[in-house]
């Protein structure tokens, strides 16, 4: 997505002010009773998720005048973290960023889902976008000649499975997007599933995997180091932020001309929490989203601010979603039992 839609804006920094004023009804609404808000990460620290988390939730208890801490939940990709929400309190004291994998894809992929996402679920607001980054092991890059994203297939051809690409786990983008590639680029890439994106980056800067195509936020500090080259983008173009890393168009010859991922993260509740609850929630991640220091501190890291207009545009946001997603899993063949 490139630009806003109807039900979903894209806080640019030029609009975005410090703090916006939260309407008196909202604010005389607590959540779980004025008690310790949780925000549930659904993967290990040092993730992209978990950074981004950890800046929300930051900021997140002084819009609401409340205690909120964060907790990591990581497993199955993103569903046990997922699953504490679907069975937390109705009462909006347990929260989390939940990915479009998770809202749309997983379905199509597990045998066994421990939750429904429509049923048991409820969007309070999508926060953020991107695309996944294509990095690679800086040294390991020099030695096989990896000089783009072009080599790193054509290396992976003729040697099968020996290029090792972590991920932040079975049923995530990441997974759905190399496994994607290789269907259509006939590459041999082999996936290695982590707990989450924190552990693959340490064993992608020690040089145990070779490649991770993963969210930016925690990849970028790596790439500006120099410790990891960034080779692609998951987007058809390049990223205003990388305007030198090709997008997938540019890999037609690959068979990858029509090949695209950009994940979402919505804030997200358990199922059947009252009305007014999630509409304070809205209000307060609002006040959160267009803070000048936040926008700030995302974008240089690939992500976007991208706020729903209510809570129910978020439902219909993803409603349209799941299509695309469940035949991105069709595409792929990934399967979880």
């Amino acid at each position: 997505m490139t630009e806003a839609s109807p039900i979903r804006r894209r806080i640019l920094l030029a609009g975005a002010a410090g703090v916006i004023a939260v309407p008196a009804a909202a604010r005389a609404q607590t959540v779980a009773g004025g008690r310790t808000v949780r925000v549930i990460v659904p993967f290990p620290p040092g993730g992209a998720v978990d950074i981004t988390s950890r800046l929300f939730a930051e900021r997140l208890g002084p819009a609401l005048g409340q205690t909120v801490v964060v907790e990591n939940r990581a497993g199955a990709g993103g569903l046990i973290g997922a699953d504490a929400i679907a069975k937390a309190d109705k009462d909006g004291s347990v929260l989390g960023l939940l990915s479009a994998t998770t809202w749309c894809a997983a379905q199509f992929m597990h045998a066994r889902m421990p939750f429904e996402p429509q049923r048991d679920l409820l969007p309070v607001t999508q926060l953020t976008d991107g695309a996944l980054l294509c990095v690679v092991n800086a040294q390991t890059a020099q030695t096989r000649g990896w000089t783009d994203f072009r080599a790193l297939v054509q290396w992976s051809r003729a040697n099968p499975e020996q290029v090792r690409m972590g991920s932040s786990g079975s049923g995530t983008s990441s997974h759905l997007n190399i496994a994607a590639i290789n269907r259509f680029a006939e590459a041999k890439i082999l996936h290695v599933p982590y707990r989450g994106g924190g552990p693959a980056i340490n064993d992608l800067l020690a040089g145990t995997i070779d490649m991770m195509f993963d969210v930016m936020p925690a990849l970028m500090p790596h790439v500006e180091s120099g410790k990891f080259k960034a080779l692609a983008v998951s987007s058809a173009d390049p990223l205003p932020i990388l305007p030198n890393v090709p997008g997938m168009k540019a890999f037609a010859d690959l068979g990858l001309g029509d090949h695209s991922l950009i994940n979402w993260n919505v804030v997200s509740v358990a199922g059947g929490t009252p009305a007014p609850v999630v509409q304070r929630l809205f209000e307060a991640v609002q006040t959160v989203a267009r803070q000048r220091e936040f926008v700030e501190r995302l974008r240089p890291l690939g992500y976007g601010i991208v706020l729903s207009d209510s809570p129910a545009a978020a439902a219909q946001m993803i409603r349209g979603e799941i299509p695309r997603w469940q035949r991105m899993v069709e595409i792929s063949g990934a399967r979880i039992e």
